[in-house]
């Protein structure tokens, strides 16, 4: 069957699953995934497995995408208000989701200690795709929308550093590399800070020259460009596409006057691009892993929605953040998606001993948040009470002016 009229297939399918979602007053998200999830290799094999690896670009466009739109969120003069506190925050929550993975794993389930070591340092990433685009859909805005996002970008990036640190030490411990302080160190702080200095280098470009943009239709070209140079540059260097786009963004949003006619350009070529990229993820996950996962699968699950929940609520509580944030931030931060599986992919090929049990895990829980965690989103930005507050804020601007 001609990919064209696949991908054709996957988007009116995925309207569909939108709207049964939003009928049962679930996020749109939820709705794309269940959808693909019955069009993919699980049930009814629309879309197999050789159609989803020839998608795989259009997962790269949305996350790069989606990374340079929480780049937005990083403008120094809030950041310089909060910016401790979500530090803070977000070392509880990374923290508490690998203390308390490793303890299920290696005390409880008696688990090797390399095993136990890389799936805890996994259990760190949010995925940021499915959070934004609930936030996108409830026109969200707050106290807790504005903690939320930056911590789910600054999540990523200790989780990664985490990773590559566990990584080594595991390496270690199995025999198959020579104990090095250096390469434990410096694998994941190049990976940062290489992501960094190249987003802040293109961003720099990118705010020169968009200013040159004669319309909005060539600010958006623009803007496309960019986003798709900046994680094609950071696959060749080995570095992290999503640091990398993040970064970008957050130096657009610091160095360019009225930043937002940029992000807002994006939001117009973003839709189809996140529906595909949400459904060709729901066809990606294997129910099957469910007959396979035991009790490993069902441990990590709680396990990390356990660490999560209780290191965001007593980082939140410390800085001494609103009530609001103490009681919601936790549930709002279960996402798991791209990242993680890509760490899984890495385990695979450093640790192939490991990488079947691994990669078992992953995909079970990536199944299980990908879908409970944008609807668990959802409840506590509108127990929050920040549901439209961005119609709010822009009302509040009109009146001033």
């Amino acid at each position: 069957m001609d990919l064209l009229f696949k991908l054709g297939i996957i988007i009116l399918i995925g309207i569909i699953g939108g709207r049964l979602a939003n009928y049962f007053k679930l996020p749109n998200v939820s709705g794309y995934i269940v959808a693909g999830l019955i069009i993919g290799p699980s049930f009814i094999n629309l879309v197999n497995e050789m159609d989803i690896e020839s998608f795989n670009i259009i997962n790269e466009m949305a996350l790069a995408a989606i990374a340079f739109s929480i780049g937005n969120e990083f403008l120094l003069k809030d950041m310089k208000k909060v910016g401790k506190d979500v530090l803070l925050i977000t070392v509880a929550e990374v923290v508490g989701a690998f203390v308390i993975v490793f303890i299920m794993m290696y005390f409880i389930l008696n688990q090797a200690m390399e095993f136990s070591l890389m799936i805890a340092s996994m259990s760190a990433a949010t995925a940021p795709a499915g959070i934004v685009m609930v936030i996108r859909e409830l026109k969200a805005n707050g106290p807790l929308t504005k903690t939320i996002l930056p911590i789910v970008a600054l999540d990523d990036a200790l989780g990664i550093m985490v990773f590559g640190v566990c990584l080594s030490l595991s390496k270690i411990l199995s025999g198959t590399e020579k104990y090095s302080i250096i390469k434990i160190i410096s694998n994941p702080t190049i990976e940062i800070f290489g992501s960094i200095i190249l987003g802040f280098v293109i961003g720099i470009v990118m705010t020169y020259v968009v200013k040159k943009a004669k319309h909005s239709e060539e600010l958006l070209i623009m803007t496309i460009g960019f986003i798709l140079l900046s994680s094609g540059a950071a696959n060749y260097f080995n570095l992290s596409p999503l640091l990398t786009c993040m970064m970008v963004g957050a130096t657009l949003v610091n160095l360019k006057q009225n930043s937002f006619r940029v992000f807002n350009s994006i939001n117009e070529f973003t839709p189809p691009i996140n529906l595909l990229f949400f459904t060709v993820a729901g066809a990606s996950l294997n129910i099957k892993v469910l007959s396979s996962v035991g009790i490993l699968g069902i441990g990590y699950i709680i396990a990390r929605a356990s660490g999560k929940y209780i290191g965001a609520t007593l980082g939140a509580k410390a800085v001494g953040s609103e009530e609001k944030i103490v009681k919601y931030l936790g549930m709002s931060l279960l996402t798991q998606g791209g990242i993680s599986i890509g760490l899984s992919m890495i385990v695979k090929k450093e640790l192939p001993e490991l990488s079947d049990s691994i990669i078992t895990v992953i995909l079970f829980s990536v199944l299980i948040y990908e879908i409970i965690g944008p609807i668990l989103a959802k409840i506590a930005i509108t127990k929050a009470g920040e549901v439209n507050g961005m119609l709010k804020r822009e009302k509040k601007k009109v009146q001033r002016t």
